[in-house]
């Protein structure tokens, strides 16, 4: 459907109120001091997979094999990817209509309500500025194990942001390159180490899935005294952790800004993101339960784990297995898998900061960008908060871990509710307005039931994550468990209450505002690429990775 149709058939549905206008007056993007669409899909999809695989694999499963067991983490880490999934591919239907340049919570503000998306947006920024200095101290943890004299602070890494977004993107394309090549090696290692090719010439199978070790977990047996409660509540503890791993999937809704012919790559962007995070998530936690028992004591935040212990799961397997030096090999490469992150998370939050700012929700202070068209004022705002690293000062980075790991889930889990709800209010705007589904550009599968259940399972674990925090009660982890709802609802209900917003009718959401630009846009980038001449074929083979 053309857009001078759908603009028609939006003015026969009934023009909106003035306190809708007022609040979507401006839902284009803006044209001057603005984010340039210098991103591949290539590079948009390792961007998403160099923000989502870092500490929640390499080092957060080996709390979730000791809490879980093998087949406990197995089990939670494919129901949150399932759930993961929906979330994807429901932002995915939004980002691929309206591809601008305000991130998903310029989503909530158009669907459901300007409160809404400035919570959201709020809410997601504050996710960034905790998960980069969680990198980091990830990255402390890491050097831990070779050395107690160099302070984790030293290791943060920004400056690579403010070379503009190409380079940026290039960059960070080969250093997830290397994430990929890695993972694919830990796995390869992993199998063979358990099929025998060890200096011990020990084929483990499934011995740690078996008794005392496995195949579940029995947390906090000791305060519940059930044996049955004990495996639930170490399975239920998997899902909290396979819910910070899987979060930072959902950062492709912030790209799309700066991607190049956004309504073709991001489907497509989504699509290799996804399979490859399941694979190495499901492949990964599969492997690490196979090759390290979950009664390990030298494992990150085991219940007796020691100074200096490995950080990961897979440098604890080359230890148990006698193979020398390579220890050292995989804990350097985590090493720059984790800095990675934190630069992708840097990235992420200056354009969260930025998106904010350009819809008024944020001072306009922070809307600059230089000429390359990176918002460094929101860069540097971003990069300050890494100062939380120094927590490590007085606690030790197992328990900062903890800490960053509860607030971090906590707002990711916000985030993929809103992201949920701000689809099913699109889908039902498209319905109230008389426009089918089969006319986007991308159509999500399973809807509206996936983006329901998506929702609602979602919610039920942030609710019920912070169990732990009762027994017996600690202030510690309870506030950083919870402290993220209350936070949002006073967002919401704050702005809500000042500027005195309400829901948008379902037959009063624009849908058409900034679309006709796109689609501009879209044609012009379509027309110069054809004007360049066919590509070769090793041209399309490195544009495919």
């Amino acid at each position: 459907m053309s857009a001078e149709k759908l603009e028609k058939q939006s003015s026969n549905s009934g023009s909106l109120s003035d306190e809708v206008v007022a609040f979507q007056s401006d839902l284009r993007d803006p044209v001057h001091e603005t984010l340039h669409r210098g991103l591949k899909a290539r590079q948009i999809s390792m961007i998403a997979l160099g923000g989502a695989v870092g500490t929640g694999l390499i080092i957060g499963s080996g709390t979730a094999l000791v809490r879980g067991g093998p087949l406990g983490i197995l089990l939670g880490y494919s129901f949150v990817g399932l759930v993961c999934y929906l979330v994807m591919i429901a932002l995915g239907e939004m980002a691929a209509y309206l591809p601008h340049k305000k991130g998903f919570a310029g989503y909530a503000t158009r669907f459901v309500d300007p409160a809404f998306g400035f919570a959201l947006g709020w809410n997601y920024l504050m996710k960034y500025l905790i998960v980069t200095p969680n990198n980091i101290n990830a990255a402390g943890a890491v050097i831990q194990y070779w050395t107690r004299h160099v302070h984790i602070a030293v290791w943060m890494v920004a400056c690579v942001n403010l070379l503009g977004v190409r380079v940026f993107g290039e960059l960070e394309f080969w250093f997830s390159s290397i994430k990929v090549i890695t993972l694919i090696a830990l796995l390869l290692m992993g199998l063979i180490i358990d099929l025998g090719g060890n200096p011990h010439h020990d084929r483990i199978g499934f011995r740690y899935w078996k008794r005392p070790d496995g195949p579940m977990g029995s947390y906090l047996l000791s305060q519940v005294h059930n044996a049955h409660l004990a495996i639930f509540l170490g399975f239920w503890s998997t899902l909290t952790n396979a819910l910070f791993a899987y979060i930072g999937t959902e950062l492709i809704g912030v790209t799309v800004g700066e991607a190049q012919n956004p309504r073709k790559n991001i489907p497509i962007a989504i699509r290799r993101t996804f399979m490859r995070i399941v694979v190495f998530y499901i492949g990964g936690v599969f492997v690490i339960g196979l090759i390290v028992p979950r009664t390990n004591n030298d494992l990150f935040v085991a219940n007796k784990s020691k100074v200096g212990a490995a950080a990961s799961p897979f440098v604890v397997a080359t230890t148990l297995a006698g193979i020398k030096v390579l220890n050292h090999i995989i804990n350097a490469a985590i090493l720059i898998f984790v800095l990675s992150a934190a630069n992708s998370d840097l990235y992420i939050g200056s354009r969260t900061l930025y998106a904010l700012a350009i819809e008024g929700k944020a001072p306009r202070i922070f809307r600059r960008v230089n000429r390359m068209g990176v918002p460094w004022p929101a860069l540097l705002f971003c990069t300050a908060f890494c100062s939380l690293v120094f927590l490590n000062v007085h606690s030790s980075s197992q328990k900062v871990f903890g800490w960053f790991v509860n607030l971090v889930s906590t707002f990711g889990a916000i985030t993929w509710m809103c992201i949920c709800y701000s689809h099913i209010r699109f889908m039902k705007a498209m319905k109230a307005q008389g426009l089918s589904r089969d006319s986007l550009p991308y159509k999500a599968p399973l809807q509206p039931f996936g983006s329901w259940f998506a929702l609602i399972s979602t919610g039920i674990i942030t609710i019920f994550k912070g169990f732990d925090t009762f027994l017996p009660f600690k202030k510690d982890t309870f506030v950083t468990s919870y402290i993220g709802l209350p936070t949002f609802l006073l967002f919401w209900s704050g702005y809500k209450l000042y500027y005195r917003t309400s829901v948008i009718p379902s037959n009063k959401v624009d849908l058409i505002s900034g679309k006709r630009e796109i689609d501009e846009e879209e044609e012009r980038f379509v027309a110069d690429e054809e004007a360049k001449g066919p590509q070769t074929l090793r041209r399309r083979i490195w544009d495919s990775l």
